[in-house]
């Protein structure tokens, strides 16, 4: 990923954003935007621990960036509320 090529939802106001924390939010981002899933998946697919996909889509769904669509297994998806990347 080139530096500073972020998802415009992975910046969050009012956090400490680092390089490191961008990355890992800006992978979360672009799994989720390919449709809902679970953190099995978004573990698969972007390679990053499984603690570190949870901590990032707390931060995200307290920012009302993404949200569970379901409890068991926990499903997660976009909200539709933030920027949307330009194509």
């Amino acid at each position: 990923m080139p530096r500073g090529n972020y998802h415009p939802n992975a910046y969050l106001p009012d956090f400490r954003n680092n390089r490191l924390g961008l990355k890992a939010r800006t992978l979360i981002l672009d799994v989720l935007e390919n449709g809902a899933a679970d953190m099995k998946t978004i573990a698969r697919e972007t390679g990053l621990h499984y603690s570190v996909i949870r901590h990032h889509l707390q931060l995200l769904k307290a920012q009302e960036i993404v949200c569970k669509k379901s409890s068991r297994p926990s499903i997660w998806e976009l909200s539709g509320l933030g920027q949307k990347r330009l194509q």
